[in-house]
C-alpha cells in the first residue's frame, strides 16, 4: 500500500513538473546533506562543533585571523573536497531540457554549479569567491589568495570576506529581487532539503502559493510547508526521489 501510494505520488509529480509552464526548485541545506556537508543547525550541526561568532560581521572584522582559520577548515579545506550527489545532477537534467526555469538554493557550497547548472539564484551568497572589505573586488581564483591567512585583496591590501552572508548582513539586494521574481512567475515550486526555518528565505515559496501555483515538498521529514502550502509531498531523499521522478518525465518525452 505504502510503495502504491509513494508511486501515485511520484506520477503526479512528474506530471505537474511535465506539464508547467514555469518551474522553480528551491535547495536548502538538505540537499547537500546528502554530499556530506553536515548542516549548521541540529544535533550533529557544524555549530556544535564550531563557535558561530567566527561569522558575526564585527567579530569577523575585529579578528580577522581567528575567524579565517575556522572559515578555511570549514569552507575551503573541506567543502572542496565535496561532489553533487544526484538530486543536484536532476535538477541541472531538468533545467538542461527545458523543464526547470530557475533554481534559487539557500545553501553557499558551489554544488548546483558543479553539476552543470547555470541558472542559479545563490540567495545568501557563495563560498566560491572572496570579496574586499574594502574596494568590492571579487576573487574567484582562490588556491593562492589562501595560502596565507588572513587573505588579502591584490589591489588595497584589505582583507578579504567570503562572499556570501554572514551574522549582521542583510541579503544582497539583487539575489533577493530575482528571487522574488521567479516566485512570482512560477506554476510550479519545487522545495527541496529546506524545511522553512530560516527568514527571510522561508517566506519565498509562500509567494508561489499565493499566485496559485503547485508545490512539490521533498524533505525526509514534515515541515511547516508540508501541511499548509505543499502540493504533494515526498518523504525520503532527494538523491532517491528527484531521479525517480525525472525518469516518469523522460517516459512522457
Amino acid at each position: 500500500m505504502q510503495i502504491n501510494f509513494l508511486k501515485s505520488r511520484l506520477a503526479e509529480a512528474s506530471e505537474i513538473i511535465y506539464t508547467s509552464k514555469y518551474t522553480v526548485a528551491f535547495t536548502g541545506a538538505g540537499i547537500s546533506v546528502e554530499s556530506g556537508i553536515p548542516s549548521f543547525r541540529g544535533k550533529n550541526g557544524l555549530w556544535s562543533k564550531y563557535n558561530p561568532v567566527v561569522l558575526e560581521l564585527n567579530y569577523f572584522h575585529d579578528n580577522p585571523l581567528e575567524s579565517w582559520k575556522v572559515i578555511k577548515e570549514i569552507f575551503y579545506d573541506f567543502f572542496m573536497k565535496v561532489d553533487p550527489n544526484p538530486a543536484h545532477f536532476t535538477l541541472s537534467h531538468l533545467q538542461e531540457s527545458g523543464l526547470l526555469q530557475e533554481i534559487i538554493t539557500q545553501n553557499i557550497d558551489g554544488l548546483h554549479q558543479h553539476s552543470g547548472s547555470n541558472k542559479v539564484i545563490e540567495f545568501h551568497g557563495t563560498s566560491m569567491q572572496l570579496v574586499c572589505t574594502k574596494c568590492g573586488q571579487k576573487y574567484t581564483q582562490l588556491a593562492h589568495l589562501l595560502e596565507n591567512l588572513p587573505p588579502r585583496c591584490e589591489k588595497d591590501n584589505a582583507v578579504l570576506k567570503p562572499d556570501f552572508i554572514f551574522f549582521g548582513e542583510g541579503i544582497p539586494p539583487l539575489a533577493y529581487e530575482n528571487s522574488v521574481k521567479a516566485m512570482k512567475q512560477a506554476q510550479t515550486l519545487i522545495i527541496v532539503g529546506t524545511t522553512g526555518e530560516v527568514a527571510p528565505a522561508s517566506s519565498l515559496p509562500y509567494i508561489v502559493k499565493q499566485n496559485g501555483g503547485k508545490i512539490i515538498e521533498i524533505n525526509t521529514e514534515s515541515t511547516s510547508y508540508t501541511d499548509s502550502i505543499s502540493d504533494v509531498f515526498l518523504a525520503g531523499k532527494a538523491g532517491e526521489i528527484l531521479p525517480e521522478i525525472e525518469k516518469l518525465i523522460i517516459g512522457k518525452m
